[in-house]
């Protein structure tokens, strides 16, 4: 029988109508013939004379059209139900009533035909709608018979969700495996839709029927949505995204019709039962960005039982970090942010078990007494530096905000670290920092700079780095042994103010979604994946000394993603047109904005570690004289609100920086060709 249903499930949608068109009218001529075994009657003609071979005919003929305009050809076979067998009644029902007006009219202006009444029209009518409807059913049953039954709620199973699972076989048989001896039930799976495409198309797998396979898997969702008002979920199995090329297409079509999406991602155990993990799946996750395997050993056991502080940590970065150190077993996590309303949503979004070892402060991180108090008091083993003024376009208008933040309160956070002799401090930085044009990119360079040259030195000699902030004096540092890091990376999807969350707020408001350029592409990277990626970045800093030892990390991004594709496939999400539905407008580049972002600089060597999306940058490091020396001026320009002083103050830092970087080149170059290198 699976064969069957697997030869069926396979035509072509208009051979398939075709192949159950020609059935149907078999079907006729088979409940003709019937009706008069049945009834016992006997014609008065031959019913194979050319007479009686045009009489079928002429039958067969109006059947067909009597069937299509009853809507016969425009239901799904998998879900027949009651509309739809009311169309295969209306079919037959007409065509009965048109047979037996067109016998009464042949009686009437020729002759009786004898062995003709009433009676064999009313049992050709039964036969007629049982046989024809009766393959429908059959194939209906075959397919999905167990779905029937799950998809049957009652008023005991009200709060169990009906789901789909599209993906392995292997996978599907330990999820439902799983939801069916868990107490109380929160899943059940209706079907499987395999994306090996030699599954066996129709048999069950812990009762659970297969019920399509790769490439049919949009045209089978898109009957089950239209055909069932009981489905609640689509759950994708395991990097399932990176294997299915009508993947957005799939999301898309159950969004539309209201059925939650999730992805597999494995068992959790709490206490004596368990639980499914079940991620939702974004707008990164569906622009197929590939994703790698966290090495959750590794992380966990450098932060497992660590205090841990992260700056900005109610921002879209910190507040992962945070759950993230939680997560792996931190002894304690402390937030330092300036934002209220961030950290009241943080403290929502925390689990109870774990308000126990969060600490929350609201505090600015350039109030160096204020942090370092708290530094002092909570002992932190890392420093996670992610608070930051990141809006491109904002931060041309109000650059001084931006250098303060982003380059004295990164100089602050610094300092503090090696005074209080914390073992770790690590910046986030960003791929704007790379051949800068926004202000938003030199501060971040900056950034960069200052802690670059803080690993160089090992915070051996600090400066009194303080006057020039406008703080008291800060004395020297010798020997404090802090390991300072950066670690750069692109834009991380769904974070505040990116792309994904203005798109999303324009596209329900009915657009226009708004792009500067047709031609801008960007960087993006889930969120989930880059905190890994960072703590990762910090355990591998820990263990690096000499020459191997790298200031700046940098992730691997992949490829860079066009801005217009990802608005095309965000609309295409909500079940609406591009250009029709939602219209998309194009605005011109703002201020600062680069058409295409890059990782790092021609002049900067990347090294290629032992660790999965993770490399080193080698690049000219400024000494910290000279860093020393630009920041008296930084601070005189932006007294005097002197933008372009205060840029070009940096910019000189910046370009310092080069020739470090080109001298030193020039010496490797010179010592190579003396024999003295390599």
């Amino acid at each position: 029988m699976t064969a069957y249903v697997e030869a069926v499930s396979e035509l072509r949608p208009r051979m398939r109508r075709a192949i159950i068109m020609i059935q149907d009218l078999v079907m006729v001529l088979v409940a003709l013939a019937l009706s008069l075994i049945l009834s016992q009657s006997r014609l008065s003609f031959d019913a194979f004379s050319s007479g009686g071979l045009a009489c079928w005919a002429l039958i067969v003929l109006v059947a067909h059209l009597l069937f299509r305009s009853s809507g016969l050809y425009n239901t799904v076979w998998r879900f027949a139900s009651t509309p739809d067998f009311f169309n295969i009644l209306k079919g037959c029902g007409s065509l009965t009533v048109v047979l037996y007006l067109a016998s009464l009219a042949f009686r009437l202006f020729f002759q009786p035909v004898a062995g003709l009444n009433e009676r064999q029209f009313i049992v050709f009518f039964l036969v007629s709608f049982t046989i024809i409807s009766a393959p429908r059913l059959y194939y209906r049953f075959l397919r999905d018979g167990a779905s029937w039954r799950i998809l049957r709620r009652t008023a005991g199973d009200a709060s169990t969700k009906q789901a789909l699972f599209i993906g392995r076989l292997s996978e599907a048989d330990v999820i439902v495996r799983f939801t069916r001896t868990t107490a109380p039930a929160e899943y059940a799976i209706a079907g499987i839709m395999a994306i090996e495409s030699d599954a066996p198309l129709g048999t069950q797998i812990q009762g659970v029927p297969v019920v399509a396979l790769r490439p049919r898997l949009v045209e089978v969702l898109e009957d089950y949505v239209k055909g069932t008002q009981s489905l609640d979920l689509l759950i994708f199995g395991q990097g399932v995204e990176r294997e299915i090329e009508d993947y957005a297409e799939l999301v898309r079509v159950a969004r539309h019709s209201g059925i939650g999406v999730v992805q597999f991602s494995g068992l959790s155990e709490l206490g004596q039962g368990g639980k499914l993990v079940l991620d939702a799946v974004e707008m990164e996750t569906i622009m197929r960005r590939s994703a790698v395997a966290t090495d959750t050993a590794r992380i966990g056991a450098f932060v497992g039982g660590k205090r841990v502080m992260v700056t900005g940590g109610a921002g879209s970065i910190g507040r992962v970090l945070v759950k993230r150190a939680l997560e792996l077993g931190a002894e304690a996590v402390l937030v330092a942010d300036n934002s209220e309303f961030g950290i009241f949503q943080l403290d929502q979004q925390t689990d109870d078990a774990d308000r126990g070892r969060l600490t929350s402060r609201i505090v600015d991180v350039t109030d160096r007494p204020h942090m370092t108090r708290l530094v002092n008091e909570f002992k932190p083993a890392i420093i996670f530096h992610a608070a930051a003024l990141k809006h491109v376009p904002l931060l041309e208008e109000n650059w001084e905000a931006a250098i303060e933040t982003n380059v004295f309160g990164t100089l602050a956070c610094a300092e503090i670290a090696a005074e209080c002799g914390v073992p770790q401090f690590l910046l986030i930085s960003s791929d704007k920092a790379v051949d800068p044009t926004s202000v938003l990119g030199v501060t971040k360079r900056a950034a960069e700079q200052i802690v670059s040259s803080l690993h160089e030195a090992q915070a051996a000699l600090l400066p009194r780095a303080g006057a020039a902030n406008g703080h008291a004096g800060t004395p020297d540092l010798r020997h404090s042994g802090t390991k300072f890091i950066a670690v750069r990376f692109g834009n991380v999807f769904g974070s505040n103010g990116s792309v994904a969350t203005i798109f999303q707020a324009q596209i329900e408001a009915g657009g226009p979604v708004t792009i500067t350029d047709r031609r801008m592409t960007r960087y993006f990277m889930t969120v989930t994946e880059a905190v890994d990626l960072v703590i990762m970045s910090a355990a591998d800093a820990e263990q690096r000394r000499g020459a191997d030892d790298y200031a700046i990390y940098m992730l691997d991004m992949g490829k860079p993603v066009p801005i217009l594709e990802v608005a095309e496939t965000m609309i295409r999400m909500a079940g609406k047109s591009p250009y029709t539905d939602i219209p998309i407008r194009f605005t011109g580049i703002r201020p600062g904005e680069k058409l295409h972002e890059t990782l790092h600089a021609e002049n900067e060597e990347v090294v290629k570690l032992d660790i999965a999306k993770i490399f080193g940058l080698r690049t000219g490091v400024v000494e910290w004289p000279k860093i020393e020396a630009a920041l008296p001026a930084l601070v005189a320009a932006m007294h005097d609100r002197d933008k372009a002083a205060a840029l070009t103050v940096l910019a000189g830092l910046y370009r310092a920086e080069e020739d470090e970087d080109i001298g030193g080149l020039r010496e490797e170059a010179a010592l190579k060709a003396a024999g003295q290198v390599g």
